[in-house]
């Protein structure tokens, strides 16, 4: 074979090459995705139940459920969880 035929053949076997492996990596691309999106909503949904815990130690509180030095222990715990889920979805962005 001529040195032309040759390389055609490998520029031939390098498109195929790229057209195969296109829809591989947008396969991975679109994982990838789909793994933030949900890593996003997992977090969406622990920031909201944090929310509600500290409503409800809130709550509890002022029905007397619960001490002053109790809540405020618990109130900071909640309070700093909450801030790290935040940090969390800041840095998703």
């Amino acid at each position: 074979m001529t040195t032309e035929v040759l390389l055609a053949l490998l520029a031939l076997s390098c498109l195929v090459a790229l057209v195969v492996s296109g829809p591989l990596t947008r396969g991975a691309a679109i994982a990838a995705e789909a793994d933030v999106d949900a890593r996003r909503a997992e977090l969406e949904a622990a920031k909201e139940a944090k929310y509600r815990e500290i409503a409800d130690a809130r709550l509890d509180h002022k029905l007397g459920k619960v001490s002053a030095a109790d809540y405020e222990a618990t109130h900071r715990e909640l309070q700093s969880q909450a801030v790290q889920i935040l940090r969390d979805l800041d840095e998703m962005h």
